[in-house]
């Protein structure tokens, strides 16, 4: 059993987090500036409200918990939610601060949230990776002050790891569009669409290429990866994704209506393989995703039978969006 300090754990994906780590037999001490309801939280999660950008306050509380890892969530979440310059200044502070009074403190694993969107997809100016299936070798190119911020959230891990070499473990991930256990149930998502709308309009979900992860899932990978920490390379990133897309066709045919130029590029994209590799996570950790949205849909049948109805409606009754 560790003890883990989690920000951000009142979040749509801190919340499955908190739970899973608790599930898993972690001590979570869960720190936000909103507290989630006593009743939604597991037995044995210490729940603390707080504002870590205020001066000090990160310190004090990772040194007042002495928890065995960091898990650092906390951000604004959404890319242009805020004034490009309070996401910028908001989530390098944040990353900042928590990482670098984990490293002062002395707790021996830090992980950081970081995001797919360092890759610069949907840049007005045009966008196309080098191929496809995208992976951590593909360049960053960020355009926006979110993808920015996250590009230096990952950064920060990779300075905090060279100036420490072995003595501290640090890692940062990319978790795809987290869906959230209310969200298959019908539950909008941060976009304000259903899943079964995402599902049965290819241009909702087209703007994030059609990538997804269950925030269960991303709770078992984080509960892996600090079993793992010790044994793999420091500083490492990984991409945490489902195993397929969020789609009912093929990205080879999906991609080159919403991606100009991708045709060659996605057409080894075959079945349903998604646009993000998540090979790296799978051959390092030998974590693998659990869920997707055919076995997920599949278990709450309304929601099921809707996305089915939406997706008929919009094809002419074929099996395509």
């Amino acid at each position: 059993m560790s003890r883990i300090f989690v920000t951000g754990g009142s979040g749509r994906l801190g919340r499955s987090v908190v739970a899973g780590l608790a599930r898993a037999g972690h001590e979570v001490v869960s720190v936000d500036r909103d507290a989630a309801p006593a009743d939604q939280l597991p037995a044995g999660v210490v729940q603390e409200t707080a504002d870590l950008l205020a001066p000090g306050e990160a310190l004090r509380l990772i040194r007042e918990a002495r928890p065995d890892a960091v898990i650092h969530l906390a951000a604004i979440a959404v890319p242009f939610s805020a004034p490009e310059d309070v996401i910028f200044g908001t989530n390098t502070r944040l990353a900042f601060a928590v990482i670098s009074a984990a490293t002062e403190v002395g707790v021996p694993k830090i992980v950081t949230a970081s995001s797919p969107t360092v890759l610069g997809y949907g840049c007005p100016a045009g966008w196309l990776p080098p191929s496809f299936p995208l992976d951590e070798r593909t360049p960053p190119r960020p355009w926006n002050a979110y993808a920015l911020s996250k590009h230096i959230a990952e950064q920060t891990v990779q300075m905090f790891a060279t100036a420490q070499g072995e003595k501290i473990r640090y890692a940062a991930f990319r978790p795809c569009f987290v869906i959230s256990p209310e969200e298959w149930e019908g539950a909008p998502t941060q976009q304000g669409h259903t899943l079964a709308e995402r599902l049965a309009d290819p241009a909702l979900s087209a703007p994030a290429l059609f990538n997804y992860v269950d925030a269960r899932d991303v709770a078992d990978f984080l509960d892996l990866l600090l079993q793992k920490m010790e044994s793999i390379p420091n500083g490492e990133t990984f991409f945490v994704g489902a195993a397929d897309a969020l789609a009912t066709a093929p990205l080879a045919e999906l991609l080159p209506t919403f991606l100009p130029g991708s045709e060659a590029l996605s057409a080894g994209l075959t079945g349903t393989s998604p646009a993000f590799s998540i090979a790296k996570a799978q051959e390092l950790l030998g974590w693998q995703p659990k869920r997707t949205w055919r076995t997920e849909l599949k278990s709450h049948h309304n929601l099921n039978d809707e996305a089915s109805a939406l997706v008929n409606a919009g094809s002419g009754g074929k099996e395509t969006p």
